[in-house]
């Protein structure tokens, strides 16, 4: 088995047709935020092993792998990989993102455009109306009657949020609202921490026909950030689940939303066959909580929370034109969430019905059977560090993760990189790696023993998370860098600085904006509004 080549304009033929594809940037994250097609799925050689069945769960669809270029290594190293798991249809783009850019075509920079040039598509469609960081804050003052719902995960609200608001998340707002604002007087607020999650949250509102004037914080956290207003930190306020007479308006609120945006149904037997077809890729999403996913999921669905899944579509679906099944235990949220896919333009969406009854799987999905490396245990680890014997610790977790805390004395790298990163490494007899949960330190063990044959290779067993969990100290920083950081997309507050925090955001907002016109130009896709 080989793979083949396609120039970037046979490719874009291909983008076009109803036909499916995956098209896979296997560069670093930060490296596909400068630069990358429409439907460029960003799959870093890196973390490859770990997301690649996830993303692509079909073996004979058609994958185009996408690299820099000219060299295309990451892109070679990735078809390898693809063909070691049996993947049967793989072609390179030849010349890369530079390549593409030569050949006139539209280069996107930034992260999940587009669910981004979606939401700007829908306040524009609709006209979804907005308040500003300003009036929204004069009004609180004012004690005016207003419900702020923060339509974000809660770890992102819980870093930091607009004052009194209330943790809702995309999917769930229709699904909660009724719980949380039992008048229709109140006004209602949705916010993120800039535009999508924002205006879609609200558009969702009015189309599940609330009668309460609904609107979205215009910019979300950074407009309010902007506007030198005071965020609040650490905050807990999670929307109470439905009670059964919420449920029963939501439930009839969703189905109203089923009618206008010709949303399909389907059923359990229908999935089955479908899971069993190899001409056709399915993903099976379940877009409730986390919580209620790990109770109980439907054997084979991955969990994908309706907000998210909308707001990040190209992080759960990888296949364009691939057949989509919603999961929820109402169909609320499922219903609201293919409402928003269907208007994407993905045009097999379907809402799965009667799934209670089925027998249920419990917990997360095992990770991809992974060759365990020798390991060492954090107490080992502790006693070589204290003893002062020459010893080099990898930390290949993600940029961030490191800046955040790492083992004291600890380098960090890209995995991708190592094969020319790892000269930099001090010239020692014992190397450890580590990542968060060590998966990707078992997966670079061998490459490194291959480059450093004079050194012993261990993995650290547990990673980074045991280490800390058995009170092990951390250390902050980018202390000792061996690659160049631009492993993934840094958000406009992942900095220090309050100068460039504004700035970042700014600049966010401005690229956010303009999405649209670029869509345009580019001429890939049509939104669909009803």
């Amino acid at each position: 088995m080989s793979y083949m080549h396609i120039s970037p304009i046979d490719l874009r033929q291909v983008m076009k047709s109803k036909e499916e594809y995956a098209l896979i940037d296997v560069r670093e994250q930060g490296v596909h935020s400068e630069g990358h097609p429409f439907f460029a799925i960003p799959l870093p050689l890196s973390r490859f092993e770990l997301d690649v069945d996830r993303l692509l769960p079909r073996k004979s669809v058609p994958i185009y792998l996408l690299d820099q270029g000219p060299e295309m290594e990451l892109a070679v190293r990735a078809a390898e990989l693809l063909i070691e798991r049996s993947y049967t249809n793989i072609a390179i783009v030849e010349g890369g993102t530079l390549a593409w850019r030569e050949a006139g075509l539209e280069l996107f920079s930034g992260v999940n455009v587009p669910s981004k040039a979606f939401g700007e598509f829908v306040e524009e469609a609709y006209e979804t109306p907005h308040i500003t960081a300003e009036n929204l804050a004069k009004r609180q003052e004012n004690g005016e009657k207003i419900a702020v719902l923060d339509s974000r995960p809660f770890p992102e609200y819980h870093r930091m949020s607009i004052p009194g608001g209330i943790d809702m998340p995309g999917a769930e707002l229709v699904h909660r609202v009724f719980e949380t604002v039992e008048d229709d007087e109140t006004q209602i607020v949705v916010n993120c921490a800039g535009r999508t999650r924002s205006i879609i949250g609200a558009q969702s509102l009015i189309n599940a026909g609330l009668s309460n004037p609904i609107c979205a914080l215009k910019d979300g956290t950074m407009g309010w950030y902007l506007a030198n207003l005071e965020l609040a930190h650490r905050e807990d306020a999670v929307a109470p689940a439905p009670g059964s007479s919420a449920a029963v308006r939501s439930q009839k609120a969703a189905l109203a939303v089923a009618d206008r945006f010709d949303v399909k149904f389907t059923n359990l037997e229908t999935v089955k066959s479908w899971q069993n077809d190899d001409e056709r890729t399915l993903y099976v999403l379940d877009v409730r909580t986390e919580e209620e996913f790990l109770e109980g999921h439907l054997p084979g669905s991955y969990h994908a929370p309706g907000g998210q899944l909308v707001q990040a579509t190209d992080e759960y679906v990888a296949v364009r034109n691939a057949k989509i099944v919603v999961v929820d235990d109402d169909a609320t949220r499922a219903v609201m969430t293919a409402s928003w896919l269907t208007q994407m333009d993905w045009q097999d969406v379907y809402v799965l019905q009667g799934v209670l009854d089925v027998e249920c799987e419990q917990g997360y999905h095992s990770m991809p059977s992974i060759p365990l490396q020798p390991h060492i245990s954090v107490l080992e680890l502790d006693a070589v560090l204290t003893s002062r014997e020459a010893v080099a610790v990898i930390d290949l977790a993600s940029s961030l993760a490191y800046r955040k805390g790492h083992i004291p004395g600890a380098y960090w790298a890209i995995r991708s990189r190592l094969s020319t990163d790892h000269i930099f490494i001090p010239p020692v007899g014992l190397i450890i790696l580590t990542s968060e949960d060590s998966l990707l330190a078992h997966l670079a063990a061998p490459e490194i023993a291959r480059l450093r044959p004079d050194a012993i290779i261990r993995v650290l067993e547990g990673g980074t998370t045991a280490w800390e969990s058995s009170g092990q100290k951390l250390e902050s920083g980018d202390t000792s860098l061996l690659s160049k950081v631009d492993d993934v997309w840094y958000k406009p507050y992942d900095t220090g600085n309050p100068e460039e925090i504004r700035r970042r955001m700014q600049d966010y907002l401005t690229w956010e904006v303009g999405l649209l016109e670029q869509v345009e130009r580019d001429g890939l896709v049509r939104f669909r509004q009803y």
